[in-house]
């Protein structure tokens, strides 16, 4: 098991998730805490004045930006797996992470990696097509020869897919999500998938960086040797938990800084 240890993580976050008059997350005190934001590109939520105003945000901050890539599905907030041909999902890829670069740069800083969102990200963990596609499209934005890093659930076809593609693999895990004892995310959709408590979230953040494990919803241990942790900022009260989730990391040694 001290192999899985990490002793520096990265904390990061979906920011953006908003449209026109319609807001979800709270980005500004999201971005106090966060070391990396996983930014809505306009496919299941965000739009350009949204997307420019969370990159100046957290360029003023020194937050990494990220973009997260998604199916075309702002009705089904990005949640709804779709079979997309693999030319078309590449090229929607790239076209998502052009439109950030271009806010990222006018604030100052540019996209520092990507991360799929909802079913594409968990479509990716199995579905070998789709997790080149994904990959071929992030090679198109980040230029011959050039890395873009790319997150994804340890051990998924994404990872692998990114790796064969010259981009750096990131592995990250989730503290406010229950585990499948294969270590894949238990799908939404079924009881307790989505954690609430926030002793809960902050204990299992602390054992996934410093220990590199995570109890599955059966109680047995997974092993997640993550360099990023996830906190959904959807969820009530995000920006509350993420601060106790970066003071508890703190408080057990573990440095709090950006992979990118």
């Amino acid at each position: 098991m001290a192999s899985m240890i990490t002793r520096a993580v990265d904390l990061n976050a979906d920011l953006g998730e908003g449209f026109g008059r319609w807001t979800l997350t709270d980005d500004e005190a999201l971005l106090s805490v966060v070391t990396s934001a996983n930014v809505a590109c306009g496919f299941h939520a965000g739009d350009p004045s949204i997307m420019r105003r969370v990159c100046e945000l957290a360029a003023a901050r020194g937050v990494r930006i990220g973009a997260q890539v998604s199916y075309r599905d702002l009705a089904g907030f990005g949640r709804r797996s779709m079979d997309v041909p693999p030319g078309e999902l590449a090229d929607e890829i790239a076209y998502q992470i052009g439109a950030l670069e271009v806010f990222a740069r006018a604030a100052g800083s540019r996209v520092s990696y990507v991360k799929p969102h909802g079913a594409l990200y968990n479509r990716t963990v199995h579905d070998a097509a789709q997790a080149a596609a994904v990959a071929a499209g992030i090679r198109i934005a980040a230029g011959p020869g050039a890395d873009l890093p790319v997150l994804g659930l340890p051990g998924s076809l994404l990872l692998a897919a990114a790796a064969d593609a010259g981009l750096t693999p990131i592995p990250e895990a989730f503290a406010d999500r229950a585990y499948t004892p294969a270590g894949t995310l238990v799908p939404r959709g079924e009881p307790g998938a989505v954690l609430h408590d926030p002793d809960t979230v902050v204990a299992r953040a602390v054992a996934m960086a410093a220990e590199g494990a995570v109890a599955a919803a059966d109680g047995s241990p997974v092993p997640v040797a993550a360099r990023s942790l996830c906190v959904h900022g959807d969820t009530p009260d995000a920006a509350a938990l993420a601060r106790r989730v970066r003071e508890a990391l703190a408080a057990a040694g573990i440095r709090v800084e950006a992979f990118a």
